[in-house]
């Protein structure tokens, strides 16, 4: 463990970066030019690639998927889990100027069609497990569907041959040594990632390169080349995606795993030697804590981590002696609350890194006092810094965006010292399972139950860290059991989403203007009557894919 005093921010000035230091094609190219047969990443089955490799991977993908047309500009949804596929597809997109699309393993039904049609892909790439969910998807046309998978086409499924191409595995080369990587600047768009609506389906986030760069620098802005960055968190996420970039821009070695694993974590930082990892966030630091106790805890290679500060996230780190940093991020941000490494005060965001300007405003925008609660309102004094709006959501870019001030949706306050501490969400979403999400789409999909005539969805607390979700509702005659209402919802929607209490009730409580009251609904909270899913033995678990 490295004195904590040489490690302090900030490491990131907040300035809009360079096209070098940005651009993911420019990166690749300047590591293979300078480390081309030093190992750069490494993958979960034990494959990796040099700098040369890289190179080649980047440009073999690229060819590849300018064989079926797409430019710069154009929308490449990738449908992967984490590993070398999807990194390949990735820095494909950049080499081309097209722009990276990940999709949530876990999404289906109308999230799927959803994002399918939001983002309006040339090409969906996608494993060949996932497949069968884009039958029967509403209203979609599909674009052209490259599987990466075993060339055994399944016997059934819902997609026109004629769209549908098979991969073995993706080009390791390029055959056509003509092609140049398109010029790109911070403010071309990178990716769009879909975080979690409010009142409403999901929004695409539109995230230009010097906004990643950004996010990377000011989240993971300390790591160096002789750092290996452990990515767990997935890639269709902020945190995986920036963790990824900082490592590459860094001149770290990147070791990028499917998921995280409580079971094998410690293997997998000792088998990579890994210095830092995408981060411990939701339950992830109670599961290690909850393991048993040894005397060679401390005796492991992690210098850093990112976390939630509280107590028992600080325990476990004193425990296995790493450092700590916390601090506050969106996918719309680039982490503008910072807190310093080993921060020893709990629930502590940090204080307004490098070129961020923060602010807690009441409901006008005034800015409150310090102690008072208000929204947390963010602005960058930087260019392409921040996200560039909302995927085909002007209005609610415009909304975001009121009075100059990006307004983040959480209520926050802020000690007499300058630190900001999260109070509650002013929003209407919930987080669960280190995932976003919208209490609106889970009512949707539960109104499309033919016996259900009112749906509440609230967040509850778990016994864990972050949420459970709640589901009140108003059935008709025909009412359902809540299994078999929690039946109906597990195939429409991601895991994380579907309800882990389901309480029916006569009629849901009403404002004077005939809303919903859910302050009402959380506060009356899991009752006798309410039926727990998990205690039913209906648990689930994300998408695994077979190696």
């Amino acid at each position: 463990m490295t004195d904590s005093a040489a490690l302090h921010p900030p490491w990131f000035d907040g300035q809009t970066p360079t096209a070098e230091r940005c651009v993911l094609s420019s990166i690749v190219l300047r590591r293979a030019r300078e480390a081309p047969s030093t190992v750069l990443v490494r993958f979960e089955d034990g494959s990796t690639w040099t700098g040369l490799e890289m190179q080649q991977r980047m440009e073999g993908a690229a060819e590849l998927l300018a064989a079926h047309s797409v430019a710069k500009g154009d929308h490449v949804a990738i449908w992967l889990p984490n590993g070398a596929d999807l990194l390949q597809c990735w820095l494909a997109c950049a080499y081309l100027g097209a722009v990276f699309v990940p999709l949530n393993t876990d999404f289906r039904g109308r999230m799927l069609s959803h994002a399918l049609r939001e983002s309006d892909p040339k090409v969906l790439v996608l494993h060949p497990q996932l497949l069968e969910r884009l039958d029967h998807l509403d209203g979609i046309t599909l674009p052209q569907v490259l599987v990466c998978g075993p060339n055994t086409e399944p016997e059934t499924t819902g997609v026109p041959s004629s769209s549908t191409k098979w991969l073995s595995a993706l080009p390791k080369h390029r055959c056509d040594e003509s092609r140049e990587p398109e010029s790109l600047g911070p403010w071309d768009l990178q990716m769009i990632i879909f975080t979690s609506g409010t009142t409403g389906p999901s929004k695409g986030v539109l995230c230009p390169y010097g906004h990643g760069y950004s996010t990377a620098q000011a989240t993971y802005g300390y790591l160096t080349a002789t750092d290996t960055m452990l990515t767990e968190l997935p890639i269709f996420h902020v945190g995986g995606a920036a963790s990824v970039i900082a490592a590459l821009a860094n001149d770290a070695t990147l070791a990028l795993y499917s998921s995280f694993s409580t079971h094998n974590y410690w293997e997998r930082i000792e088998q990579e030697g890994a210095t830092a990892t995408s981060g411990l966030i939701g339950s992830m630091a109670d599961f290690l804590a909850a393991a048993e106790p040894k005397v060679t805890d401390p005796d492991n290679s992690l210098r850093i981590v990112t976390l939630m500060l509280t107590e028992q996230a600080m325990q476990v780190a004193r425990r296995f002696a790493f450092h700590t940093l916390s601090g506050f991020n969106m996918t719309e941000l680039s982490g503008p609350l910072i807190t310093e490494l080993d921060c020893s005060i709990a629930g502590s965001l940090g204080k307004p890194r490098a070129g961020c300007e923060c602010r807690v405003v009441d409901d006008y925008d005034i800015p409150c006092k310090p102690g008072e609660v208000g929204e947390l309102v963010v602005r960058s004094e930087h260019p392409w810094t921040m996200f560039a709006g909302y995927l085909n959501r002007p209005d609610a870019t415009a909304d975001a965006w009121r009075n100059g001030w990006f307004h983040t949706g959480d209520l926050v306050r802020q000690d007499d010292q300058g630190n900001y501490f999260f109070v509650d969400r002013k929003k209407d979403s919930i987080r669960r399972r280190g995932e976003n999400v919208s209490s609106a789409e889970v009512e949707a999909e539960a109104l499309a139950h033919p016996d259900l005539v009112e749906a509440c969805a609230v967040a509850v607390p778990s016994d864990l860290a972050e949420d459970e979700i709640l589901l009140a509702y108003v059935a008709s005659e025909n009412a359902p059991s809540p299994r078999a209402l929690a039946e109906f919802l597990i195939p429409r929607m991601p895991h994380f989403m579907v309800p882990r209490y389901f309480r029916p009730v006569d009629a849901l409580p009403r404002t004077p203007t005939n809303k919903v009251r859910k302050i009402a609904v959380r506060e009356t909270g899991v009752t006798e009557d309410t039926w727990d899913r998990e205690a039913a033995g209906l648990r689930l678990k994300r998408t695994r894919f077979d190696s």
